[in-house]
């Protein structure tokens, strides 16, 4: 009986997270705010009746990591790369790689004098808090239009393999030297060119399996080699990039000696690309649901209630504010509203808290912190997106009036 409550449960999750997305066309509240009350509400129910998941926490890690994966290549396989696309392209990697590093340098001064620590500890902090969360932007952003969703997306999907490369540098045991700098950008280099590597064998396996189950088995290679690859402190969240690049823009390949050698049929990666974003969506709004679900549940409401959370909180959001109005103007060709409101905190910022190592570690950080960006940064896209749809509205000429 036990067994059948938690599938009937789990099943009631995936129903009402769809719900929530349906809802979030209409109303443009994103559904990750809805995800975390549920989870926050499951808390509350717990502790009314005494009942407790233990190893939660482990569970959200274990998510979030095959979350990442997921969302990542999910990003890959919407970018289309053309030439008129370049310039959009440039500016997306520019405003993100601005905007981080500015982000971070100033959140890791607000850290570095709230708690008297080293100023690298401090950055290794300011890091998460600084990445944009994709996994949540580029759901949100879909009626949005079109030139200014797709430089979210790319700013986003820059923001996050930025973020988690800068992370993993700042985490090294050896930082700031000449033999880590150029071990980090070789390292790089190397990852790239494994990554072309592996995903054109990745892609050549998927045109020549003959049976229907193949996609979960690429899945589950694409995980083994980013945490084997993490393990060797490679960028390995680069391979899941570039095959979702690769596989989404293979007509930039026609005239290679790949495709005229015939090892790859041109027509034979169309179909699998089309399969393979339908998939990889999907999987990703699985994994999305209980992920935010289980970290709604963690979230211990009451450090929301504290006044050093709310002061040191409101600081860093109004850095993210303050430094994305004054950048953005600079690369988004159009009106900064409301992608200046924009910047959701989420499965990254949250993923990269729990594997900050021991040696980094703030004893008397609070994590209400964490809880409160998450949750005011994804009210402010809510309220961004509103008021957008609002101004849209207003726009539209009014019916004429057909009695007349």
């Amino acid at each position: 009986m036990e067994n059948s409550y938690i599938i009937l449960f789990l099943c009631v999750l995936v129903m009402l997270s769809y719900v929530f997305t349906l809802l979030s066309k209409y109303t443009q509240m994103p559904s990750v705010i809805l995800l975390l009350a549920t989870g926050v509400g499951l808390r509350w129910l717990s502790d009314q009746y005494n009942f407790s998941l233990d190893y939660i926490n482990d569970y959200v890690q274990m998510l979030g990591t095959v979350g990442l994966i997921m969302i990542v290549l999910e990003a890959a396989l919407d970018l289309h790369l053309t030439r008129d696309r370049i310039p959009l392209i440039r500016n997306s990697f520019l405003s993100a790689i601005i905007i981080l590093a500015v982000t971070v340098l100033a959140i890791a001064g607000i850290i570095h004098y709230w708690q008297q620590e080293s100023f690298m500890i401090s950055v290794v902090y300011a890091i998460p808090l600084s990445i944009i969360s994709s996994s949540i932007m580029i759901p949100s952003v879909t009626y949005l239009g079109q030139k200014k969703k797709e430089f979210l997306v790319y700013e986003a999907s820059f923001s996050d393999i930025i973020g988690i490369m800068v992370f993993n540098y700042f985490t090294a045991k050896e930082v700031l030297s000449w033999q880590s700098t150029i071990s980090f950008f070789g390292g790089i280099i190397v990852g790239v060119l494994i990554s072309l590597v592996i995903s054109l064998l990745l892609i050549y396996l998927l045109t020549k399996i003959t049976v229907n189950i193949k996609f979960f088995l690429i899945f589950s290679i694409l995980i083994f080699l980013y945490v084997s690859g993490k393990m060797l402190h490679l960028p390995s969240l680069i391979i899941i990039m570039i095959f979702g690049l690769l596989i989404n823009n293979w007509h930039l390949l026609k005239e290679q000696k790949l495709v005229q050698l015939k090892i790859f049929e041109n027509g034979a990666v169309n179909q699998i690309s089309e399969l393979l974003k339908s998939i990889t969506a999907e999987s990703a709004f699985l994994i999305r649901t209980f992920f935010f679900v289980s970290f709604g549940y963690s979230i211990d409401v009451m450090l929301l209630t504290n006044s050093e959370v709310m002061v040191v909180g409101s600081a860093i959001v109004a850095i993210m504010l303050l430094t994305r109005a004054i950048f953005l103007g600079l690369f988004l060709k159009s009106s900064i509203f409301p992608a200046m409101l924009l910047m959701p905190r989420g499965l990254i910022t949250i993923l990269l808290f729990y594997i900050i190592p021991d040696e980094y570690k703030l004893k008397n950080f609070n994590e209400g912190i964490l809880f409160f960006v998450v949750i005011v940064t994804a009210i402010l896209m809510m309220i961004g997106l509103m008021l957008e749809n609002v101004k849209k509205s207003e726009k539209q000429p009014f019916p004429k009036d057909r009695s007349s």
